[in-house]
Parts: structure tokens; C-alpha cells; sequence
């Protein structure tokens, strides 16, 4: 190439098409150069307006950053960086340090904060928010305090519900750190204000975060404290979050310390668990189960919780511990659904004391009850137990229990051996199918339903019971009193009831029914009776007979119940020297008696059994006299047993198979079911 060429080629104007391509060139290198330079320089409290408009409309409540907003530029950390890493992870993203923030309650709430912190820092994924996803993987708090509420119509502030019409936008919130916190909880239904500060523990190995609690949960005083967790995931999926704590409610003191997984639907919950109260009762405002009244208890058990989109699953498994003086243990499981929860599930006692049952009826001592929470309302001068069921929280939950009793203890030593029960509780209605009780070499059957729905009436129960005894034996109903060892009867009986009330008091008062009773042979006399604390049989017998031992042949007793008055049908005792009715009536709805008991003397040898007796007055302290006057008719055995013959069937099937009718009894139902016969002329004796 000459000289010339090469002056004429480097004199050549460049072209219009590359000087675009060099212009565009030079716009896409300085766009970034000049975003980068803007992002580093600008003020991002400019910004607020924007980020609190963004994400109170992804939550749906007011948001606000009032405080100074920073910004510093850092590449993802943690697991975000140890992924396989594509080009994103290089993106650099934006650290925010924002000071003085809150979140309001939502519409329908008062206009205040739900949440409020000094300062919070996030990092913040840009390119999440191409696809309208606010995405924070780390919220660090310090100093948040936290308002929880619940109105009395049930509205709370801490549920996020989704507007009708969705915001584009989503919060997704991974993973929280907060230090030197508050949270207040504050609940009209349940009457609980309760204040729980929060703060950084320091060379904890395993928790970081330590709270105390303090207030009040229905009027009674709330302390207590407990450990988490330094970081709550709330994605978490297999690392457990840790969790300890010990508080009292009251007398009531709840301890536990274990894992949570999976915070936002406690997939898995696991944790020991130690309750101890002076009554299970008294859990109901806590836990929302309905359990029954009991002394004072302690137990201890894994408890497993699992939430569901439609149902949650609570399993208290394995647990063991004390009520009373009896051992309990087993495994009860809580299922939430509709129309209401059931709990379901196999308790056992190796040993129970049976006043430890005293409780469930209401028929422990005045003195129980104050410990256990209820007022002492039994009466002095009432037997029968007055204390009212609380059938309004019957149909809060649906249960399926069956317990049993391997042994009973009772300090009067009434051998009541084992027990068994098939718990039903549906709809408001207890059904106990069966309820079986090992006693004196026998079997005491029941079935009992209770209907506490509220058809009956506000705190009214409809209640049936059926109740069979078969071969109890006499000398071992007793068994520490040396008089009866030589016994060798048994006890058969049968009673059916009905009635409507809200005590066992008032149902007994309002009871109809039936109670049959057969006695086969026996040996009984005054210092036995008061040993079996039966002061007022010792009275009547003691007038009798005197002081001494007695056989009776058979006793046999049909009672017909009306309106709470038991009426005597048949009431007979056939001893060795006399043959004893008893007319009268007992009423359960004043607790007294008003019987009159006509002895007639198989022979000549006592003379006292001429006059009849009278039993009258209150059941704690009845009075017995003798009319003298009066003497007791001698028509012999035969004329005493008639009044057996119109209802003697009802008691024919306690006869027992084995003696049969060669028994006592048996030969007396068989003898009651002839006609009498009157002596010939001359040998009736005058009165």
C-alpha cells in the first residue's frame, strides 16, 4: 500500500451505523455504572413510603418504618451461598438496618401497634422481586414488643387473613432473631393478661433465648420461665427448635422441654411434659379439655402435637404419675374437629385408693374440696353429696376412655378389688358401659348413662342406672372383723333407677325405680354393726336380741322408689328365734327415715320381741324407740311371710344357682309364694 493509500484510508469518516453501535455500546456500560453509583449514594428513607406501602398491603395491616432506613450492599449468606451457585449468587443484595418499625392490628382491631421494634436488620433478594415476592431470609430484631389480643367475640390480632381480593405481592419470611423483647397477651374469654420478657441468654450451649413470665390467667396469678431457641426457622424442616419452660398457674404447675419442628404448622411437636394441680379440673381454661374432678395430682409424658389444615392431633403418650394416693398412668390422645374435638385413648392404676374416686361425685370432705378449688358446699347435716355437675362444658369435647384399677385400697377395708370402666362421653351424654367392680369374691355391674346436653335444662341431667351384685361374700365384705370369718353367705341384689337432677343429692331426691336385695345365712351382732360403722342397725339389734351373735337365715328387701322415697315392698330377716318386717319408707330427698320394724318370735324364749320398733329421723342421726304398748302379733312364721307373697317374684332371680332352693332364702321365697294357712280353732294364740 502506497503512502497516498494509507493517508486516504485513515482520513475516512467512520460510518453512521457504528457510531449507533458505539453510542448504545456506551449506554449499557454506563447504565449499571450509574444505577451502582445511585444505589450506593442514595437515601433510602426516600424509599419508606414505598416499602411500607408494599408490605402492608402483602400482610394485610398497617406497616411503617419511621426510623432512619439504611442500606449496604452484601452477597447471601448461609445456606444461600453453599447451594450449587448459579449467576444469582453473585448478585450482591440489599442489607436494610431500619429503625423504630411497626405493624398495626388489623380492620375491626383498636388502632394501635401489634408489634413494634427499636431496630430490625434484613437482607432483602431483588431479583424476588421481579416475580412480586418480598423475600427476607433473616429478620434480626432488637427490642421488639409484641401485643397479642383477643376480644370477647373471638377476634384476635395475630391471625393473618387473606383479603377477598389477594394482594399480587408475598411476604416470605424464612427465619427470625430477636433480643431484649416483650410480649403482652391480653384475652377477653379466657381472662388471661400475661407479660412474658424476652432477652439474649449468653453461653447457653443449647438455648438463646430466656423469658419470664408474669400476670394473671381467670384471676389467678401467673409466674414463670423458660428457654428457646436462638434462631426460629419458620420454614424449618428437619433441625428442632429448642424449647423449655416452667410456670405456675395458680396451684396448678406446668413444666415441659423439648423440640419444635416446622414452627408455622407445628408438624412436630415433641416434648416431656409434667403437670401437677390440686385437680385435673382445674386444666380446662388451659388445655381446653375437658377432664374430670379429681385430689391432688402429678403426672409426667411425652406429649406429641401435630397441626393439620383442618384438624390438629395432641397425644399425651406413655405418661405416669399420681393422683391422690393412687398410681395413674397411659396414653390419651385429643383430635380436633367438628362439630368438637374427642379425646380417646387407655388409663390404668396398678393401685387406687378409693377415696380417691371421692372426687368425681363429689363426695370427698369439705376439706377436699377447698383444695382442690371448689367451695365447700356439702352440708353438716347432709350425707347424700350436693356439689353440682358442670354439664356446660360436657359438650365441649367427645371422649372414648377405658380405665382400669388392678387393685383397690379403701381404709375401712371394703374389699373392692379391681375396677373397669368403658367411658363414653357424645353429644353431652356419659355413658359408663360397663362399670364392673371386682368385691368380695363377686361382681358389682353397672351401666349408667348421664345426659348433661342442656335438652333437660340448664345444668340438668337425665340420668339411668342399672346396677347388678352377684355372690358378694359375707365374710369377706369384712374381712378385719373376726365375727364374721364363720360366715359363709352371699349378697345378690339388683337396682334400676332414673331420675333428672344436677347433684347425686338431687337425683337420688328425684330417683324412680326399683332395689331388690337377698341375703342368703350370716352371722351378725351390736360390736360387729359399730365396727362396720352401722351405729343405728347396732341399736335396733342390741334391743332385739341384746348383745350377742345372731344368724340370719335369709334377709331379703324390695324396695319400690317414687319421686326419691324408697317404699318398702319387702323387707324381711329370718334369723334363728324370729322372723323381722319392716314397714316403712326411706325418703333420699330429706335424707330420714320412718320405719317400723315388727319382730314375731319363732318361740316363747323372747319376750321383748313382742313390742314393735320405730326408726325415725335424719340418716347421720336417726333415734329408735320402742312402743309398748303395742304388742307384736304371733300368728307364727307362716302369717309373716304372707306379706311376702304378692312380690316375691322380683326377687327370685337372686337366689343363687348353686344351693338353690334348698339355700335359706330359697326355702323362705318358696314358702312366701304359698297361700298361708290359718291354725285351726283353738290353737290360735290371743295377743
Amino acid at each position: 500500500m502506497t503512502e497516498a493509500q494509507a493517508g486516504s484510508g485513515a482520513g475516512k469518516p467512520v460510518t453512521r451505523r457504528t457510531k449507533i453501535l458505539l453510542a448504545v455500546a456506551g449506554v449499557l456500560v454506563a447504565i449499571p455504572a450509574i444505577a451502582l453509583a445511585v444505589l450506593l449514594t442514595y437515601d433510602w428513607n426516600k424509599a419508606r413510603p414505598w416499602l411500607n406501602a408494599r408490605t402492608s398491603e402483602a400482610i394485610g395491616r398497617p406497616f411503617a418504618i419511621t426510623g432512619d432506613l439504611s442500606l449496604s450492599w452484601e452477597r447471601p449468606s448461609g445456606k444461600m451461598a453453599e447451594r450449587n451457585r448459579t449467576w444469582r449468587d453473585f448478585i450482591p443484595w440489599p442489607h436494610l438496618v431500619a429503625n423504630h418499625v411497626h405493624v398495626g392490628n388489623p380492620a375491626g382491631m383498636p388502632a394501635s401497634d401489634m408489634a413494634s421494634v427499636r431496630q430490625f436488620s434484613f437482607s432483602l433478594d431483588p431479583l424476588a422481586l421481579l416475580d412480586q415476592r418480598i423475600m427476607i431470609p433473616l429478620l434480626q430484631f432488637r427490642a421488639p414488643v409484641v401485643h397479642l389480643q383477643r376480644n370477647a367475640d373471638g377476634k384476635n390480632n395475630w391471625t393473618f387473613k387473606k383479603e377477598t381480593k389477594e394482594s399480587p405481592w408475598v411476604l416470605d419470611l424464612e427465619r427470625v432473631v430477636f433480643t431484649e423483647g416483650i410480649v403482652h397477651y391480653k384475652d377477653a374469654i379466657t381472662k388471661a393478661d400475661l407479660t412474658a420478657d424476652v432477652d439474649t441468654l449468653e453461653g447457653d450451649p443449647e438455648y438463646g433465648v430466656g423469658w419470664k413470665l408474669r400476670g394473671t390467667y381467670n384471676g389467678a396469678p401467673v409466674t414463670g420461665s423458660g428457654k428457646a431457641g436462638a434462631v426460629l426457622s419458620l420454614k424449618q424442616q428437619i433441625t428442632p427448635y429448642p424449647l423449655q419452660a416452667d410456670f405456675r398457674m395458680g396451684a396448678t404447675r406446668i413444666a415441659f422441654d423439648g423440640t419444635l419442628t416446622k414452627p408455622t404448622q407445628l408438624a412436630a411437636l415433641d416434648l416431656n411434659l409434667k403437670l401437677a394441680g390440686p385437680s385435673m379440673a382445674r386444666l380446662y381454661p388451659l388445655i381446653g379439655v375437658l377432664l374430670p374432678e379429681t385430689p391432688a395430682y402429678s403426672t409426667s409424658g411425652r406429649l406429641i402435637g401435630a397441626l393439620g389444615p383442618d384438624s390438629s392431633r395432641w397425644t399425651y403418650d406413655r405418661f405416669s404419675g399420681k393422683v391422690g394416693s393412687s398410681d395413674l398412668g397411659g396414653t390419651l390422645t385429643f383430635q380436633t374437629g367438628a362439630p368438637r374435638g374427642k379425646l380417646s385413648g387407655t388409663v390404668r392404676s396398678k393401685l387406687l385408693h378409693f377415696d380417691d374416686l371421692g372426687p368425681l361425685i363429689g363426695a370427698d370432705s369439705n376439706a377436699s374440696k377447698a383444695r382442690r378449688g371448689v367451695a365447700p358446699v356439702q352440708p353438716a347435716n347432709k350425707v347424700l353429696p350436693v356439689e353440682t355437675f358442670r354439664t356446660e362444658r360436657w359438650t365441649a369435647i367427645d371422649a372414648d376412655v377405658r380405665y382400669a384399677a388392678d387393685n383397690i385400697v379403701r381404709e375401712k377395708q371394703l374389699p373392692i378389688t379391681k375396677l373397669s370402666t368403658h367411658l363414653i362421653l357424645k353429644d353431652g351424654v356419659i355413658t359408663l358401659a360397663p362399670l364392673n367392680f371386682g368385691m368380695a369374691g363377686g361382681t358389682l355391674t353397672s351401666n349408667i348413662k348421664m345426659d348433661g346436653s342442656g335438652r333437660q335444662g340448664k345444668n340438668a341431667i337425665k340420668a339411668t342406672a342399672k346396677v347388678t351384685a352377684r355372690r358378694l361374700q359375707i365374710k369377706q365384705l369384712f374381712p378385719a372383723i373376726e365375727g364374721l370369718q364363720a360366715s359363709v353367705g352371699q349378697v345378690n341384689g339388683d337396682a334400676a333407677l332414673s331420675a333428672t337432677g344436677n347433684s347425686i343429692a338431687t337425683l337420688l331426691a328425684a330417683s324412680n325405680g326399683e332395689i331388690h336385695t337377698l341375703i342368703d345365712e350370716g352371722t351378725v351382732s351390736k360390736m360387729l354393726l359399730e365396727k362396720m360403722g352401722l351405729n343405728i342397725g347396732s341399736i335396733v339389734l342390741t334391743t332385739l336380741f341384746g348383745d350377742k351373735q345372731v344368724r340370719i337365715n335369709c334377709m331379703a328387701t324390695d324396695f319400690a322408689v317414687d319421686r326419691g322415697v324408697m317404699y318398702s315392698r319387702i323387707f324381711t330377716v329370718d334369723t334363728e328365734e324370729a322372723i323381722i318386717n319392716v314397714d316403712g319408707v326411706i325418703s333420699l330427698v330429706d335424707e330420714t327415715l320412718h320405719l317400723t320394724i315388727n319382730p314375731k318370735t319363732k318361740g316363747l324364749r323372747i319376750i321383748s320381741l313382742r313390742a314393735p320398733l320405730y326408726v325415725r329421723g335424719p340418716f347421720k342421726q336417726p333415734s329408735v324407740s320402742v312402743d309398748k304398748g303395742v304388742l307384736a302379733m304371733k300368728a307364727g312364721g307362716a302369717l309373716a311371710l304372707a306379706t311376702l307373697a304378692a312380690p316375691v317374684a322380683a326377687l327370685l332371680p337372686l337366689v343363687s344357682a348353686g344351693p338353690g332352693v334348698q339355700s335359706e332364702c330359697g326355702k323362705l321365697l318358696a314358702a312366701a309364694r304359698q297361700k298361708p294357712v290359718a291354725p285351726p280353732p283353738g290353737k290360735r294364740q290371743a295377743r
